[in-house]
């Protein structure tokens, strides 16, 4: 057992990710309720000797922390003062990179949305890559990443049955999520 999956144990925390290690792949990562998430998440890759990439509110990235979360694969997302089309920059990534895993948390934030975002969606199907569901799981401390979802181009009956996937998860702040359709 490698440092990450002993600082888990250590904690309590379990770890199922039995999907295959695609060379290019979206992990979809809920319910995000608290920043723990993307510590466990990272523990949790790491436990099993891979790595991913993870996208993250570019306010995150400030001197000297940004460093540190672009050499372990942050991607900034500007949500104020967009430049381009987000979706299109990272297809053109998966198309051109031969390798990527990227971790991305569709409700954008660790409030309560009913909106989640779908462009990690239209990201996979576009770059034809599949959609690891990752679920983080307080209560029972475990996190697996065992199921995959091929997009259909159907974006609205997409995250319905990602949503319905996710409902027997909670997160650390169980109020600050819902799987509630839109």
């Amino acid at each position: 057992m490698n440092l990450a999956g002993r600082i888990l144990k250590l904690f309590g925390w379990s770890v199922d990710i039995s999907v295959p290690d695609y060379p290019k792949c979206i992990i979809c990562v809920a319910p995000h309720t608290s920043n723990w998430d993307f510590v466990l998440g990272e523990l949790a890759i790491r436990s099993v000797g891979r790595t991913a990439g993870f996208m993250m509110k570019s306010s995150w990235f400030f001197f000297p922390l940004g460093i540190l979360l672009r050499k372990i694969g942050g991607v900034p997302v500007e949500r104020k003062h967009k430049k381009g089309s987000l979706v299109e920059a990272m297809v053109q990534r998966f198309r051109t990179e031969p390798r990527l895993t990227l971790a991305i948390a569709p409700e954008g934030t660790r409030k309560k949305v009913a909106n989640w975002h779908t462009g990690f969606l239209r990201i996979a199907y576009e770059a034809k890559v599949p959609v690891a569901l990752g679920a983080i799981d307080f209560p029972s401390k475990h996190i697996r990443v065992t199921d995959i979802f091929e997009p259909t181009g159907n974006i609205d009956a997409d995250i319905a049955a990602i949503k319905a996937f996710y409902r027997p998860f909670s997160g650390k702040y169980p109020a600050n999520s819902t799987t509630e359709p839109s």
